[in-house]
This record gives structure tokens, C-alpha cells and sequence, in this order.
């Protein structure tokens, strides 16, 4: 029986006194059906990070026609950017690649996954997301090639919008308290996400039997996390919008407009699709929102590109192996859950843009210390500057993007263009007006 939130609710928007109690309850077992149906999903989704780089040295000895076509496109643009031939330089080009087009992908199917749910429900959404999830992950497990494994990835890019669902769910709870503890919650999932899967794809990875692929068992329990939570889903997730607020599509017309509102850059970064609802922000929010808009992308573009690369600069720098990327990410989690159940959750209403500044400034020798560390004490201090931010100012890692222009000069100029390229969000935080509450 889907959970009806809103109809509790007087005209002006308060909570009456006879039902707070049941809105509570209600609200406390969305967080935590969300909290656990995100937890299975991010556990199946990082069980590959500290597999990557070793995957893609494993198909590139294969003499796969796939993998040689876009071999072909990367020693272009090599040559066309003057990159050495080097083989760390090849890794890093060719898993940006893979990551942009997973990126492009979700980017392209994320907006639609988002109206759709708006129209017909959440969960409906989700089970279908995680079929596809599903289905990506068994194509993985029984791939044999890397055309298969390259179609996995499509197929979850294209699915891979389950953060942004629960992260819906969570946004329309009724009561702001619910909301700011249910956003936490979902910090705390990705943080336990990042911290155990990693280590377990590695895992699972070392210990393969010599008769299987090293990846297989990693796949093969992605997908059993995956069943796990449709079969979650199914059961114990409730419906958390309201029938009177599911959106309708007026006319083919308009719908298709909507869709280009949601898929147009353009059109995203002035958040068109507001502006043509019945009750649109003020000029002010607008602007506000725009700006916001402009650091947020500013972030993940530097952050998310360079989170990818991490793990390729300490498999060819310190040569790490999966095991031990396993267990830099595992060092990453734990720290970013100390920071989300210490410091995040205690942060003042009105403070956030504040505290986002300090994340995105403590990003600046952060990366500049990984990039020109010469040691793994060097590595770890820049990984808890890194973390903190990574639990501040995006308490969900949905995407791993990847954009790697600026290997083509080195490791270590990479890191510190894009440290002082942080400048830029900070820069855009100052021009925020009448901003008193987020």
C-alpha cells in the first residue's frame, strides 16, 4: 500500500498535532527502507573500483576488434594532444573513455529516469532501474570479451539512476526534520557503500580460482546484491509521493518540450523546466539557483574527473594492487563516516554554504598533495582533506565521471591545475544574494 505523505498536511503546509506521531513513523521507515535499498544498490556498484585498472591491462593483451576500434580513437587524440606513448599514459586516456561514456549515458537517461518518476511513482522507477542494474551486472559476470564487458556498462550507465530516486524519496517526506536526517542517512549509506564494496570486489578478485576470469566472482556477487535489493524493494519500500503531486503531460507536445528541457545543457544550467510550472521561483531564487548550478557542476566536474584517476595514479605510481586500492578506498569510507556522524550532522541551519567553502578550499592541497606525493603519509594526508569534502559537500557519490584532458601533461600537473582550479566555485559561492537558508 504505497505511503501517502502529503495528505496529513493543513493548507498552510504545518503538521496537526493528532498525526505527527503516525507523519513520524511514516517518515522513519522511508529513511529506513531508502537507507538500505541504496546501501545494496552502492555495494553491488563499487565492488568494481579497485578492479579497473587491472581490467583494463587484462583486455588490453586481448586482441578484441572492440577494444582495438577504440584503441584507435585514444592513439588519435594521443597524438593530436602530442601525449608519449606510454602505457600509463594509455590506461588513464582509455579508462577516461569508458567513464565518459557511462557518464554521457547517465546524464542522458537521469533527467527522464527523474520525470518519469515524478509522473507514475518512485518505486515503479526504481524496480525498473535495478533491473536493468541487474541485467548489467549479469552481462559482466558472463563476459568473456571486452565487447561484452563494454555493453554492461552501457546497460547500467543508461540504469544507473537508483541515488537519484532514493534521493527523491528522501525530498518528499513532509517535515524538513525528517528530510535533513533522511539526507544524512543517505551520506552514511554511501559511506559504508564506498567503504566495504571496494575492499570486497578486491577480495573476492584475489581469491578467484585459477579457472575463472579474476572479475568473475566480483560480478557475480554485484548481481546477487542487485537481486537482493529489487527483492527488497518489492517488499518493504513504501510510495513516497503523494497521487495529487504526480505530474501530468498535457499534451505530446508539451511532454516532448519537458523532454528537452531535461536534456538540453543549456536549457538545465537556467533550470527551464521551473520556470514553466504553474507556481515558478521568484527572479531571486532563480539567480540563486543558477549560481548553485554553476558551483555544483564547477565541483563535480574537477572532483568527480579526478576521483577516477585516483586509482590509476596509485596502481602506476605506488603500483597498487586491487587489494590495496580496495583498501584505500575502505580508509576513505571510514574517514568520510567519522566526518558525516561527527562533524556533518551538527552543522547549523543557515552555516552550509559556509562549510561548503571550507570543503572545496581544504580541496585545493589535497589535491596538490596526492598529486606530488612521493610517498603513501603524503597520499593519506591529501585522502582526509579529500574526504572531508567528499562527505561535506557531496554526501552522495552517485557518479564516477571521468575527464583526463589534463594527464596528457603528468600526474602531478594534473592535480595542481585542477587544486587551484577550485578557486572558481569559491569564487561563484561570494556571488549567492539573499541566500539565508538552503
Amino acid at each position: 500500500m504505497p505511503l501517502d505523505l502529503g495528505k496529513e498536511f493543513n493548507q498552510k503546509g504545518g503538521m496537526s498535532s493528532e498525526t505527527g506521531s503516525e507523519e513520524a513513523i511514516g517518515s522513519s521507515r522511508v529513511i529506513k527502507s531508502v537507507f538500505f535499498a541504496l546501501l545494496l544498490d552502492l555495494l553491488g556498484f563499487t565492488l568494481i573500483l579497485p578492479l579497473l585498472p587491472s581490467i583494463l591491462d587484462h583486455y588490453g593483451q586481448t586482441e578484441d576488434s572492440v577494444y582495438q576500434s577504440l584503441q584507435s580513437i585514444v592513439d588519435w587524440f594521443r597524438e593530436a594532444v602530442g601525449v608519449p606513448m606510454e602505457t600509463k599514459y594509455n590506461s588513464v586516456l582509455f579508462g577516461g573513455l569508458i567513464g565518459s561514456l557511462f557518464s554521457l549515458l547517465q546524464f542522458m537517461s537521469s533527467p527522464l529516469t527523474g520525470a518519469a518518476s515524478d509522473h507514475y511513482g518512485r518505486k515503479p522507477l526504481l524496480i525498473l532501474t535495478t533491473l536493468g542494474l541487474m541485467s548489467s551486472y549479469a552481462v559482466w559476470a558472463v563476459s568473456c570479451s571486452f565487447s561484452m564487458f563494454l555493453l554492461s556498462r552501457v546497460i547500467g550507465g543508461i540504469c544507473k539512476g537508483n541515488v537519484s530516486l532514493c534521493t527523491a524519496m528522501i525530498a518528499d517526506l513532509p517535515c524538513p526534520k525528517a528530510r535533513n536526517k533522511g539526507m544524512m542517512m543517505v551520506g552514511i549509506a554511501f559511506s559504508l557503500g564506498f567503504t566495504v564494496g571496494p575492499l570486497m570486489g578486491a577480495y573476492f578478485a584475489i581469491n578467484s580460482s585459477k579457472e575463472e576470469v579474476f572479475y568473475h566472482g566480483p560480478a557475480v556477487l554485484a548481481l546477487v546484491f542487485s537481486a537482493a535489493d529489487l527483492l527488497f524493494i518489492i517488499v518493504m519500500l513504501p510510495e513516497t509521493l503523494p497521487k495529487q503531486n504526480k505530474t501530468q503531460v498535457s499534451s505530446v507536445t508539451s511532454g516532448i518540450q519537458e523532454s528537452g528541457d531535461l536534456l538540453n545543457p543549456v536549457a538545465l544550467f537556467h533550470f527551464s523546466a521551473l520556470t514553466r510550472t504553474e507556481d515558478p521561483p521568484s527572479k531571486e531564487k532563480m539567480q540563486n539557483l543558477k549560481v548553485l548550478g554553476l558551483v555544483y557542476f564547477t565541483y563535480l566536474f574537477l572532483f568527480s574527473g579526478l576521483e577516477f584517476t585516483l586509482s590509476f595514479l596509485t596502481h602506476q605510481r605506488f603500483q597498487f594492487t586491487s587489494m590495496q586500492q580496495g583498501k584505500m578506498f575502505f580508509f576513505m569510507g571510514i574517514t568520510m563516516a567519522l566526518i558525516q556522524g561527527g562533524y556533518a550532522r551538527r552543522i547549523k541551519p543557515g552555516h552550509h554554504i559556509r562549510t561548503v567553502r571550507l570543503a572545496i578550499l581544504l580541496l585545493i592541497p589535497a589535491f596538490a598533495l596526492i598529486g606530488l606525493a612521493w610517498n603513501l603519509k603524503m597520499v593519506y594526508i591529501g585522502l582526509i582533506l579529500y574526504s572531508f569534502a567528499a562527505a561535506i559537500v557531496v554526501p552522495c557519490l552517485t557518479t564516477l565521471v571521468s575527464d583526463h584532458v589534463y594527464w596528457i601533461a603528468g600526474a602531478e600537473t594534473c592535480f595542481i591545475i585542477s587544486s587551484t582550479s577550485f578557486i572558481i566555485p569559491l569564487v561563484l559561492l561570494r556571488r549567492l544574494g539573499g541566500l539565508k537558508q538552503e
